[in-house]
C-alpha cells in the first residue's frame, strides 16, 4: 500500500520520489522528465503548484516542507522543515535552508542561497530576520496538518461535489 496522497487532479510523471506521508494536492503538477524530483518524508505540494527540472538540476524537497499553493519550483533544493509561501517562484540551484520561512509571492533568483531558520521574501527574496522558535514549530505544524488532512483525503471523509 502507498503510504502518500496524490489528489484525483494532481498530475505526476516521470522520475518522481515520494515519501513516507507526503502529499500532492490537486492541480499540482510534478515533471521529473528531465531530472529527478524527490519529495521527503511528511511534506506537502500545496494546490496549483508546478514542480519541473532541468538536465544536471534535480529538485529535491526534504522532510516536514510546506509548498503553498500555486507555487512554481524549478531545479532548486528545499531542506527539512521550511515553509514556502504561496505563489512563490524559486529558480534552479537556488538552496532554501532549514526551517526557513519564504514569504508569499516571494521569487528566489537562479543560485541564491536562502540560510537555514529565517524569514526571507520579497522579488527579489532577501533575508529579513531570524525566526523565533515559535515560528519554526509553527512551520511544522503546518507540515502535521496536511500529513492529517490527507490521511482524511485517502481515507474518503471528503468527497468531490459535482455539478448538475
Amino acid at each position: 500500500m502507498k503510504d502518500y496522497f496524490i489528489a484525483s487532479s494532481a498530475d505526476v510523471y516521470g522520475n518522481v520520489h515520494l515519501g513516507k506521508k507526503s502529499s500532492i494536492w490537486f492541480q499540482a503538477v510534478l515533471r521529473g522528465d528531465n531530472d529527478s524530483i524527490t519529495i521527503g518524508d511528511g511534506s506537502n505540494i500545496q494546490d496549483g503548484t508546478i514542480i519541473h527540472t532541468d538536465k544536471g538540476m534535480p529538485v529535491t524537497i526534504g522532510n516536514a516542507v510546506t509548498v503553498g499553493h500555486q507555487c512554481l519550483l524549478h531545479g532548486c533544493t528545499i531542506e527539512n522543515g521550511a515553509l514556502i509561501g504561496m505563489g512563490t517562484t524559486i529558480l534552479n540551484r537556488a538552496v532554501i535552508g532549514e526551517n526557513s520561512l519564504i514569504g508569499a509571492g516571494s521569487l528566489v533568483t537562479e543560485g541564491k542561497i536562502i540560510p537555514p531558520n529565517v524569514l526571507a521574501f520579497g522579488r527579489p527574496a532577501k533575508v529579513i530576520r531570524e525566526l523565533t522558535e515559535e515560528e519554526i514549530v509553527a512551520n511544522q505544524k503546518n507540515a502535521q496538518h496536511y500529513t492529517k488532512l490527507s490521511k482524511e483525503h485517502k481515507a474518503g471523509i471528503y468527497q468531490q461535489i459535482k455539478g448538475k
